[in-house]
């Protein structure tokens, strides 16, 4: 069953692969004896689907997660249940790819008012003026 992103873009199963590790940590003999950790791998590079730009930024917010080949490897053992852990590296990597998709804002460039420099200046003036006090005290004789 395809992984629904928005309501027209969906990650094909072909492009997913979990696979059940042992998890690492505390845990005792369960951690010892049982695998309940999930590793899933995405080949981001192979979903065409994705738009050039959002691409970039996934591969981006995924960082050291995407390897050279473009596959994302996300670790997921927070919880005791296999289950969990499958819903929850899922649920990461829908987050990380919804991210993805949103344009970030153009930052447009603005400038200091005039009011806003005038209180600077009145602050480094009151600074000075503090520190010039500071000094040394003349005798007087």
């Amino acid at each position: 069953m395809p992984v629904e992103i928005t309501s027209s873009l969906a990650i094909p199963d072909e492009l997913l692969e979990a696979r059940a590790v042992r998890a690492g940590g505390p845990g005792g003999q369960n951690v010892n004896k049982v695998s309940n950790a999930i590793e899933l791998r995405f080949d981001a590079a192979g979903w065409h689907a994705l738009p050039a730009a959002a691409r970039e930024r996934l591969r981006r917010a995924a960082g050291r997660r995407m390897n050279a080949e473009g596959v994302i490897v996300i670790d997921a053992q927070r919880h005791r249940s296999l289950e969990q852990n499958r819903a929850d590296a899922l649920e990461r990597l829908v987050t990380m790819i919804r991210a993805s998709l949103v344009e970030p804002k153009p930052r447009r460039p603005t400038r200091p008012t005039r009011a806003s420099r005038e209180r600077r200046l009145a602050g480094k003036q009151r600074d000075a003026r503090t520190k010039q006090l500071r000094g040394r005290v003349p005798r007087e004789d």
